[in-house]
């Protein structure tokens, strides 16, 4: 195997959005550093469940006859 194909870690503290910290090994940046959150599991809505939308109601053609269904093809 070649030599210094792996990168180096050291410490580094991250920051999350509250204001809490915690220190971790890392490859971003410099020993020391600090790692500023701008999304963690405290505040998006993917681990907090926030609000939801619900895509589809109905099926397929539910959703066709809602939007088109004062269309039709008979002439007046």
């Amino acid at each position: 195997m070649k030599a210094d194909t792996h990168p180096e870690y050291h410490m580094i503290t991250v920051q999350m959005t509250d204001g809490t910290t915690f220190q971790t090994r890392s490859t971003w940046g410099s020993e020391g550093d600090t790692l500023a959150l701008d999304i963690d599991p405290t505040s998006h809505p993917a681990w907090t469940g926030g609000s939801q939308r619900v895509l589809q109601e109905g099926g397929r053609v539910a959703q066709f006859n809602k939007r088109f269904g004062g269309l039709s093809l008979k002439k007046k």
